[in-house]
């Protein structure tokens, strides 16, 4: 076979080989959402068997150094990928929270955006109306949970602990574990009610959590709540947030696939989402160790509980908007 037809025959490949390296393997996480080549993970062994089988036809037969050349590149950046020693696992992990992870948030950021702005306004909203109609507070709670609600915030409590009646640190802690994960996983899964759930969820949480500070906060007894939510909120918030995100992108794709198939623009948001969801567990994770150890402890005064709130919450941002922009900035794009 003379050379031309040689290399016209087996372009095509080489080149969408060489994609995959430029998108997988250079940027590997979060590059790989974005490889839209011909050929994905499990095609590459036999991918690259093929061009060293390649590489060892075109020297026997004697064609140029041009085009062995470019094969001995492209098998040797084959070889340096597949052959690696795998980075150790807390490695991989450390790199997922602090690059992967707010690269994935920021490549849906539209939907991110929706979802703090279903979250954020209602809660908003019944905040303020509670302030010239507290008489609302009856149509949102049962008298039963408001009476709770009043007893558990009284400024007036000889409680040791904020925020709960009883049980031991590390026992609130768990149950947190529990109720935060439950909240963030419901708001991601019911994304599959063709975002709907999602949307109802979301704004559900922003009224619920609106309307206990509100009337809190009307009654004059605002300050126990805003001390005890100020430390886990930066984390807890930004998490359900988050899941909503992620929610809403699993109901888009389900409504507008696109020109992929229903299951496939499906099964693509879900396996993003699914990462997404790491991150957003160990958010919450840290919400709830904030929340056991931190946020109920009644004798660390308020200014403190402030600040430390104040620098969770630029920390949290800088993470998010920062995180991985050195290792790949293209992943940040939408």
């Amino acid at each position: 076979m003379r050379q031309e037809q040689f290399v016209a025959r087996h372009q095509r490949e080489w080149q969408a080989f060489e994609h995959w390296l430029e998108t997988r393997g250079d940027a590997r996480t979060a590059a790989a959402e974005r490889n839209t080549g011909e050929i994905g993970d499990e095609d590459v062994p036999a991918r690259y068997r093929r061009l060293c089988q390649q590489l060892a036809l075109a020297r026997r037969r004697g064609y140029s150094p041009v085009v062995t050349a470019r094969l001995q590149a492209l098998m040797q950046r084959g070889h340096n990928l597949l052959y690696r020693t795998p980075a150790p696992r807390w490695q991989r992990a450390a790199e997922f929270l602090l690059a992967d992870f707010p690269r994935l948030v920021r490549s849906e950021a539209a939907c991110m955006w929706a979802a703090a702005a279903l979250f954020v306004v209602p809660l908003l909203a019944i905040f303020v109306l509670l302030q010239f109609h507290p008489e609302l507070i009856h149509g949102l709670m049962s008298p039963q949970q408001v009476a709770e609600l009043e007893r558990m915030y009284d400024p007036s409590s000889e409680r040791h602990k904020l925020g709960r009646e009883s049980g031991t640190d590390w026992a609130m802690f768990g149950h947190y574990i529990m109720n935060n994960i439950s909240i963030g996983l419901r708001t991601f899964a019911s994304g599959l009610l063709a975002g709907v759930g999602t949307i109802l969820v979301l704004i559900l949480n922003g009224l619920t959590i609106g309307a206990a500070f509100g009337h809190l906060q009307q009654i004059g007894s605002g300050d126990p709540l805003w001390r005890f939510v100020a430390g886990h909120a930066p984390f807890e918030l930004t998490g359900i947030v988050l899941a909503g995100g992620a929610g809403l992108r699993l109901g888009f794709n389900l409504i507008a696939p696109g020109r992929r198939r229903r299951v496939d623009a499906l099964l693509v948001a879900g396996r993003k989402g699914a990462r997404l969801c790491l991150g957003i567990a160990f958010m919450l994770l840290v919400a709830a160790f904030i929340e056991a150890f931190w946020s109920s402890t009644q004798s660390i005064p308020a200014v403190v509980k402030y600040s430390v709130s104040a620098v969770l919450w630029t920390l949290v941002m800088l993470w998010l908007w920062r995180g991985g922009r050195h290792q790949s900035g293209a992943a940040d794009a939408p």
